[in-house]
């Protein structure tokens, strides 16, 4: 199955690139473009691709602005928004996210960790990046009012404790599996639960979660 993917950035020698990357890939085929985030809006509700690759500062609608209605909590049908972005210089991450982002990069996290981004946003899965997480934990950290998240009904397991840490650095299925020595299908339970203990849509608001009520320690 061909992943159909949409990039969304101001910067036509972005765009080309990103767009030379994942054409180059047997399994996905970039369908369109967009130079700004009205436009991105657009010709996501007019193409409904598997992805949606979105940087953040775009001129006219932000893409913090359009991850929020394609993806948003209360979107619907949300559709499948990676951000790719300049962490270093936008503090507005944790934000894309919140709206419904399914996964973040860096524009240099290179070309293997781009399309492994985009199929894993295609599964229905999300990838971010181990840099941003770090980040992200610092980001957090460094916020001078403490967050007071949602608490699960039913207590987390052990395990589940463990797998949330593994899903905060940003590590795929198959590294979990291996880092915790268990099966695929265990890791996908335990990733379910976790979901629906946590009323998470996807592994970023687990990881989101982990930040926020302070299971990752700062480094």
């Amino acid at each position: 199955m061909t992943v159909r993917v949409l990039i969304a950035d101001d910067q036509d020698l972005i765009r080309t690139g990103l767009a030379m990357i994942l054409d180059a890939q047997a399994d996905i085929e970039v369908v369109g473009q967009a130079g700004d985030g009205r436009e991105a809006v657009a010709e996501a509700r007019r193409l409904r691709p598997d992805v949606c690759l979105f940087d953040i500062r775009m001129p006219r609608l932000d893409g913090l602005e359009a991850t929020r209605i394609l993806a948003g909590p209360d979107v619907v049908d949300p559709m499948a928004v990676v951000v790719i972005t300049t962490f270093d210089t936008d503090q507005h991450v944790h934000d894309a996210l919140r709206l419904g982002a399914r996964g973040f990069l860096l524009k240099d996290a290179g070309p293997d960790l781009l399309v492994q981004a985009v199929h894993a946003a295609a599964r229905g899965d999300a990838l971010i990046a181990p840099s941003v997480a770090v980040r992200l934990l610092e980001a957090f950290a460094d916020a001078s009012t403490p967050a007071d998240p949602r608490q699960p009904l039913d207590p987390l397991t052990e395990r589940e404790e463990e797998v949330i840490l593994t899903v905060a650095q940003g590590l795929t299925n198959a590294e979990i599996a291996d880092r915790l020595h268990i099966s695929m299908s265990t890791t996908k339970t335990h990733l379910a639960n976790l979901m629906s203990k946590l009323g998470a849509r996807n592994r970023v608001e687990i990881a989101m979660w982990a930040y926020e009520t302070g299971r990752v320690p700062a480094r």
